[in-house]
């Protein structure tokens, strides 16, 4: 085997380079820095760095760490302006989980690992279950301003809202179907994206319908007056 030996900064290195197949990059690594910690001994002044696609992961996924958090809060905020009510805006958030629940398990059937673009993915279903719910909840509230009885309206609300959200929902899945089963030139990255989406969109689909009633109908009138009011 021939190495080019490199200068950089005053001090020399090797570049080492390979490629991952049948496994995703973050096991894969884990593995190799396993044995590496136990099989190999490195001369003083000797050490090794990783580079390349595995340490742009490291990075993004660290950051990743920091905005998701960040972006939940600031979903929690604009909610709470367009609802009026902590209650309301918690009832939307607490959809969310079911389109996280929708893309693991969609990443866990076809056996994709998780990658930035599926990041990404999960990112997209935050943004379209969040305004599906937002649009279910403002009409279940609408109706009840006009329904004699409060399960009334939210029965009438929700049998309103059912088509449109749901049909809205059931497009941006299917819209990324074709990503999703691809196998051409770019699958690769495009795969984890689509198929998160697909996934998180089926499951946030049918939570949406019976989870939102139902929690609205939990909550007391005077915790959404304000909300109700703006509707």
């Amino acid at each position: 085997m021939i190495y080019r030996i490199y200068r950089e900064n005053g001090r020399r290195y090797i570049p080492i380079k390979f490629s991952v197949q049948g496994h995703d990059l973050a096991s894969t690594m884990t593995d190799v820095q396993t044995r590496l910690a136990r099989q190999v001994r490195m001369p003083q002044t000797y050490h090794y760095e990783w580079a390349g696609e595995y340490d742009s992961l490291t990075r993004e996924t660290r950051r990743l760490e920091i905005v998701v958090p960040l972006n939940l809060a600031v979903i929690l905020v604009l909610l709470y302006i367009a609802l009026g009510s902590w209650a309301d805006a918690a009832v939307i958030l607490a959809a969310l989980p079911f389109g996280i629940v929708g893309g693991v398990l969609s990443l866990f059937v076809t056996r994709t690992p998780f990658s930035i673009s599926a990041a990404v993915g999960f990112a997209s279903v935050f943004g379209v279950a969040t305004l599906g719910g937002l649009v279910f909840l403002h009409g279940i509230r609408h109706a009840q301003k006009h329904a004699a009885e409060r399960t009334e309206g939210i029965r009438a609300g929700a049998l309103g809202e059912i088509r449109p959200v749901t049909m809205a929902f059931l497009a941006a899945a299917l819209g990324l179907l074709p990503a999703a089963v691809s196998s051409g030139i770019g699958a690769q990255a495009q795969q984890p994206l689509a198929r998160v989406v697909v996934g998180g969109m089926l499951t946030t689909s049918v939570a949406i319908p019976f989870l939102i009633p139902v929690l609205a109908s939990l909550l007391k009138p005077g915790h959404s007056a304000r909300g109700r009011g703006q509707a």
